[in-house]
């Protein structure tokens, strides 16, 4: 075959430059006054030699980043605040403080663009791997753009009539690593007691309700045809609430309940014979502790609810 360089293509190491070469075309079109950010959610590649430990490095992944665009002087101010809002995402979302770090790089390790770089980093299996970078990359990017096109990439201030080019605090982090140190910090292997009064190992995935894929499994206690109906009403009622529900008869009420440990389903509603035959009342189970608690079919909704809040 014949090799020539007529269609060479580059793959993006950054979702970066587009947000810095629009700029002014965001700044025209929304009037912003700084600070202000642009984020991007796209698709980065690098040229990894090695490829490996799961998603935490690939050629390809799925990257995060913000542009937040400020006053020079301001700069270190909002990069500590985007240190610490960064932070915050990680353990809201459900990763427990202590598997979590804020390093700063040393001066050998910095990006030429960068005066000050802080890494969040994860208690990985293998060791700490870094989830995001926030990074102050001064008026490196805008003054490089602006000199290679001629075009002015420079914000005018109407309180001090003066023109400047601002500064950049950029957050950036991987979708990827965030999903697997998630994942990381929500797995468990446990012993939890049996019907039998046996112990036998349990796997729960502790996923942050908000992260959950089912939020409530409805169950009925088997599949006696005085159960199901009523089952698939408290279904139908969770369902109407906007509850992401999974509906499950299949084997026991023990498995059943480790299946949905494993998917990370916060909550489990029971529908046993005392619900049909004496108080319409069903049976919340929670996932991480296992308690159970009873409560009105009427009063199911908000139940879940708050249970859901609390986490």
């Amino acid at each position: 075959p014949v090799e020539d360089d007529a269609a060479l293509t580059y793959l993006r190491p950054e979702t970066a430059q587009g947000i810095f070469v629009n700029f002014q075309n965001v700044l025209t079109a929304t009037r912003r006054k700084l600070p202000f950010g642009i984020a991007q959610v796209g698709k980065a590649f690098r040229n990894e030699i090695t490829v490996g430990n799961f998603l935490f490095r690939t050629r390809e992944f799925e990257q995060m980043e913000i542009e937040y665009f400020v006053k020079p002087g301001a700069d270190d101010e909002w990069h500590q605040r985007w240190i610490a809002d960064c932070l915050a995402w990680y353990t809201g979302l459900g990763i427990q403080q202590d598997h979590l770090r804020v390093r700063q790089h040393q001066a050998d390790e910095l990006s030429h663009y960068s005066k000050a770089t802080y890494d969040i980093e994860y208690a990985f299996p293998w060791g700490w791997g870094e989830l995001a970078g926030i990074a102050n990359r001064t008026d490196f990017d805008l003054k490089a753009h602006s000199e290679k096109s001629g075009v002015r990439l420079d914000y005018f201030d109407d309180e001090t009539k003066e023109h400047f080019i601002p500064y950049v605090i950029e957050p950036s982090a991987g979708v990827d690593r965030a999903f697997l140190a998630l994942l990381f910090d929500a797995y468990r292997e446990e012993e939890a007691p049996t019907a039998e009064g046996k112990t036998e190992k349990r796997v729960v995935l502790r996923l942050h309700p908000d992260l959950a894929p089912v939020k409530v499994a409805i169950l009925p206690l088997s599949r006696n045809q005085r159960l199901v109906p009523k089952a698939r009403e408290v279904y139908d009622l969770s369902r109407s609430a906007g509850f992401v529900c999974q509906y499950d008869d299949a084997q026991s009420i023990g498995r059943r309940y480790r299946r949905q440990d494993e998917i990370g389903t916060p909550l489990a509603v029971t529908v046993d014979f005392q619900t049909v035959e004496e108080d319409n009342a069903v049976t919340i189970r929670h996932r991480d502790t296992m308690r159970q608690v009873r409560v009105p079919v009427p009063e199911l909704v908000p139940a879940l609810r708050e249970q859901l809040k609390q986490g």
